[in-house]
């Protein structure tokens, strides 16, 4: 099994570092649910609300599998970088992250339940 996909290659997989875990990520579903199915604890202060920035993550890897970000969460995005907020394909937000296929994003802090 490719370990950017699921099995078959139908789901895409998110890697997450450092932890080293995969998440598959099913159609309309954000990470942060993803995550959430799969029995982590994800850090976040709204739940899902793309205003306390707290889930935010760094993307190391396939950028291009990730659906573009909608006004609110770069609004967030923004406001957690600042000046820095040229990093915008880099950091994203998990509550609002969608995958089209696999990626690898780095997030300390995730755990399982």
């Amino acid at each position: 099994m490719d370990p950017q996909r699921g099995v078959g290659g139908a789901v895409p997989v998110v890697r997450v570092e450092p932890l080293g875990v995969t998440i598959e990520v099913s159609p309309g579903e954000t990470l942060i649910e993803a995550a959430w199915r799969e029995g982590f604890d994800w850090p976040t202060v709204c739940y899902g609300q793309a205003q306390c920035a707290v889930c935010h993550v760094r993307v190391l890897d396939g950028v291009e599998n990730l659906a573009p970000p909608e006004s609110e969460e770069g609004d967030a995005i923004r406001t957690l970088l600042g000046a820095r907020a040229g990093r915008l394909g880099e950091i994203r937000l998990a509550c609002r992250l969608e995958v089209t296929g696999g990626a690898v994003v780095e997030k300390r802090g995730v755990r399982r339940s």
